[in-house]
């Protein structure tokens, strides 16, 4: 499938989902924007519904950036210690919002480099704060977005990376956002990743990995 045909197809796909889960929201729960990033880095091999859970008493308990950049990682460590490697998780935390303060003013970056270059952030965090923080186009790969663009063949990479690059040059960029949020929902909701619920598929058509009764 050439990429006009995957983009056609993308456009489709937009559509019935944006039909669906008219609300494409992050599922991790913030209200200030460091607590996104920082929501974002404990989310690392670890479910959001489980972060969710162990935020509230984060923020707090730190309040702001500089909260944070003072804090003793020992301290974060207790309250995040379910969320799984709660050693470096910490410590990345704090590291980050020092080098918030020191490096950017207490600014979040609204570029990709500056972002990376924090401690504890990768493309896939620093693609949801350009989305969801500075509403910039941008394309969060995790696993809901590689399993499912590869299983409708929009994708054929499980590299993050690659597979970003690949939907790149299909998804329009105004709508790439609001994609990724709403394959999240669909990926728990219908295409697990154990036992996807064809049968009931609203995809299922354009679906070459189907599977058959």
């Amino acid at each position: 499938m050439g990429n006009n045909d995957k983009k056609l197809l993308a456009e489709k796909i937009i559509n019935i989902l944006a039909e669906i889960y008219p609300d494409s929201l992050c599922s991790l729960e913030y209200s200030q924007p460091h607590e996104l990033m920082i929501a974002a880095r404990l989310s690392a091999q670890c479910t959001d519904a489980r972060v969710n859970t162990v935020t509230p008493a984060l923020f707090n308990r730190y309040r702001s950036i500089s909260d944070f950049a003072a804090a003793d990682p020992v301290d974060i460590e207790k309250i995040i210690y379910s969320c799984g490697f709660y050693h470096s998780k910490a410590s990345d935390i704090v590291g980050m919002c020092k080098a918030l303060l020191e490096r950017f003013g207490g600014i979040i970056p609204d570029e990709m480099d500056e972002l990376l270059s924090l401690p504890g952030i990768g493309r896939k965090t620093a693609n949801l704060i350009l989305g969801d923080i500075h509403r910039k186009p941008a394309i969060v790969c995790d696993t809901h977005c590689i399993r499912i663009t590869n299983r409708l063949s929009l994708s054929n990479s499980k590299d993050p990376l690659k597979c970003e690059l690949q939907l790149r040059e299909i998804l329009p960029p105004e709508h790439s956002n609001d994609f990724c949020h709403r394959l999240v929902l669909f990926g728990r909701d219908t295409c697990r990743a154990q036992r996807p619920n064809c049968a009931e598929c609203p995809l299922a058509e354009f679906c070459p990995s189907k599977s058959t009764p």
